[in-house]
This record gives structure tokens, C-alpha cells and sequence, in this order.
């Protein structure tokens, strides 16, 4: 891909790279809408990447083309501002505004985006953008991030500037992310450790191909439901800061409290806490029968309780559970549309991928598109001959 990169480039401004960040995406194996509540998560980076080939630029701007989208977007360092006529943009501008509201003396820049990171699909392309953007702004600028600090400086990018009110799940995993690992991630201290996948399965992920335009309005929406929740039952139990601080069997009567839509939201995010602890076990123990029950689960109460699936995420899952050699299937991303993720036995992997493929087609008169991944490391960034990669934690 670095190849690729440096040719798109070529391109562009007619020489090669001084730097190339590459970010990966992301996918959830359990654990939806509990990072903004303070709760767990159990992700892993995947080997689909978004990169970008940069160079000093002598004036002090920044012009950046996507590739993807066959669209360029300029601007000045010191005179940043939201644009609505780009949508896209705004993810590079959020990044360079809060690495220079943070201090960093940023460098001028041109640069070229790209990658395989399917856009909208749930496997966080968003956040691979802010990663790579960040990494190839502090590389001309000599400087070697905080890889912790960075993750937080990319999710204030995405909230305060682009107005998702994401959780810090996609940027961590995109930066500290270990080959062959989920991340165990508490979304309120931080604190994480690496859980190994067993060998001899795979993750494969469907993507509906499906983007609904409400997805944006509605995530924001749960979040502020979930904050109304916290709100009443603080009420009650003063120590209540974030759901994750629900526990049910000290706070007799808490769901009564609640009205709906309110109650619903709350008990998906408390049920689904205790399902990504229960999941960090049964993966520890290669107990994947039991990992594949609680992805059901959980798609189940996001389908019902929390109200983010939709009638192709749901035909996909229940394809997937009615396949041999498949453990799990659930809904991943935020929902609206997007992709889902099944754990299934390597073996398996091509029947599962035909019978996705007939039965949607046949359902939704179009296939959908099927990725077979594998779990990577981290962000890298190449200077020259120089690789500078995350060794993990």
C-alpha cells in the first residue's frame, strides 16, 4: 500500500513523500455505545488502513486530496475553520486545530489521503483519519507522539470540532492496537490490557453497503438520552457519574426511575457492560461458544433496547447464525446501517462468505461486500527507510 501511496502522490505534487502514516480501522467484537458511557469495550484493529503521503509545504497551509472522495480541501494553519461544503475536510482540520491548540508547532503541509477503510460501514474510517492526519503533521514536525495523549487529542478533534460525540474506543485501538489482539479497554480510567485471539478462526465482516443519513443525529441522540439517564438517577445515588456506574444489585428499583425511551437506552448500556466483561473471560479462557452467545446478545439488546439496527444488520446475523463453524454474529459500529462482525472457524470461512452473499442478494436484490480480516497493531509511520511502529504496552 505504501507503494500505492507514494505513486498517488507522485501524482499530485510530482516527487515523493518525505512521510507516510498509515492508521488502521477498527472492529468491535462486543461492547456498542458503552466507551461514551464510561463502560468496556472489546475491539481489535484490523488490516484495512487509511494512509496518508505527506510533505512539507514552504507556506504555512495545508492542502490535503482525498482520493476516495477525488477532492481537495486547502486551508491556513493559523486562520482554521469548519467547512460545510466539505464534509471530509473537517477531519483533517479538526486534527491540525487541536494539535496546535495542544502547542505543536505544525509545519506546512501538502498531502495525499487514501485507503481501504470502508466509509460509513462501522469500522471507524473517521478516527483513521484523525490517526494518520496526526501522525503525518507530527512527523514533519520531528516531534514522537504520546500515543495515549495523541488518542485523546484525535477523539476532542472529532468532538468539539467535526460535532460526533464519539467515544475514545476507535482512536485508541487505531493507535495501540497488538497483532493478533483484542484491546480490553475501560473507557473511563483507561486502563487496558491485550487479550489473545485463539488460533484458527477468523473475523469476517459484512458490510450492509447501506449508510443511513440520521446515523450522525441519532448517535448523538442516544448519547444525550444516556446523560438524561445518568441525570434522574443521580437523584437517588450520587455516586452515579456515567452508566458504568450502574450496578443493579446495589440499586434496587433504578430502572423504574427511568422513562421511556430513557429506560431502554440505560439497560442496553448496563447489560451490555456486563456482557464485555463476561466476553474478556470466555476469550481468556477459549471459551468461544460462550464469546459467540454474548455477540448474539448483544445485537439482540442493540436491535431492542437501544434501537440501532436495521432490517439488513439483522438479515446478516441471522444468515451468519445459520451457518456451520459460526460462533457469533452481531451488528458493529454504531448501527444505522453498516457492517456486522462473525466469529467463525477458518474452515467455515468459505461457505459463510457464499451463503452471506446468495441470501442477501436474494433478500435485497444487492450483494453485499464480505472482508475476511485479520487483527493488526497499530498505527506506523514510514520516514524514508525508517519504519517508527507502536511495540505495544
Amino acid at each position: 500500500m505504501n507503494v500505492l501511496a507514494e505513486q498517488e502522490f507522485a501524482k499530485r505534487w510530482g516527487e515523493k513523500p518525505e512521510v507516510i502514516a498509515f492508521a488502521p480501522g477498527r472492529v468491535n467484537l462486543i461492547g456498542e455505545h458503552t466507551d461514551y458511557n464510561g463502560g468496556f469495550v472489546l475491539p481489535v484493529a484490523v488490516n484495512r488502513y487509511v494512509w496518508v503521503a505527506a510533505s512539507r509545504n514552504p507556506m504555512p497551509e495545508a492542502t490535503f486530496y482525498a482520493v476516495n472522495f477525488q477532492d481537495e480541501a486547502s486551508f491556513p494553519l493559523d486562520g482554521i475553520a469548519f467547512n460545510p461544503f466539505k464534509p471530509w475536510s473537517n477531519y483533517v482540520q479538526g486534527v491540525a486545530w487541536v494539535l496546535r491548540e495542544e502547542g505543536f508547532k505544525l509545519p506546512g503541509i501538502k498531502a495525499v489521503i487514501g485507503g481501504d477503510v470502508p466509509i460509513g460501514a462501522g469500522m471507524s474510517s473517521s478516527a483513521a483519519v484523525e490517526v494518520a492526519i496526526a501522525l503525518a503533521f507530527l512527523a514533519l514536525a520531528g516531534v514522537e507522539p504520546d500515543r495515549e495523549k495523541l488518542a485523546l487529542l484525535c477523539q476532542r478533534a472529532e468532538n468539539e470540532f467535526v460535532g460526533m460525540r464519539c467515544g475514545i474506543m476507535d482512536q485508541w485501538t487505531s493507535l495501540l492496537a497488538r497483532e493478533g489482539h483484542a484491546i480490553f479497554l475501560d473507557c473511563l480510567t483507561l486502563e487496558y490490557h491485550y487479550v489473545p485471539l485463539p488460533a484458527g478462526i477468523s473475523i469476517v465482516v459484512a458490510d450492509t453497503r447501506v449508510r443511513r443519513e440520521l446515523a450522525r443525529s441519532e448517535y448523538n441522540l442516544r448519547r444525550k438520552q444516556c446523560e438524561e439517564a445518568v441525570a434522574i438517577l443521580r437523584t437517588r445515588w450520587p455516586q452515579v457519574r456515567f452508566l458504568r456506574d450502574v450496578k443493579p444489585e446495589e440499586m434496587p428499583g433504578w430502572e423504574e426511575l427511568l422513562p421511556e425511551p430513557i429506560k431502554s437506552r440505560a439497560k442496553h448500556v448496563v447489560e451490555e457492560n456486563a456482557r464485555v466483561l463476561e466476553a474478556k473471560e470466555a476469550l481468556e479462557k477459549g471459551n468461544l461458544r460462550n464469546f459467540g452467545r454474548l455477540m448474539v446478545l448483544s445485537h439482540k439488546s442493540l436491535r431492542e433496547l437501544y434501537e440501532v439496527s436495521s432490517p439488513e444488520l439483522d438479515f446478516l446475523v441471522e444468515t451468519a447464525m445459520s451457518c456451520e463453524g459460526v460462533y457469533g454474529s452481531r451488528l458493529t459500529g454504531a448501527g444505522f446501517g453498516g457492517c456486522t462482525v462473525t466469529l467463525v472457524e477458518e474452515s467455515a470461512v468459505p461457505a459463510l462468505r457464499e451463503k452471506l452473499r446468495e441470501a442477501y442478494l436474494n433478500r435485497f436484490g444487492f450483494a453485499p461486500e464480505i472482508h475476511d480480516l485479520s487483527p493488526v497493531g497499530g498505527a506506523f509511520t514510514l520516514i524514508g527507510d525508517q519504519t517508527l511502529a507502536f511495540t505495544g504496552a
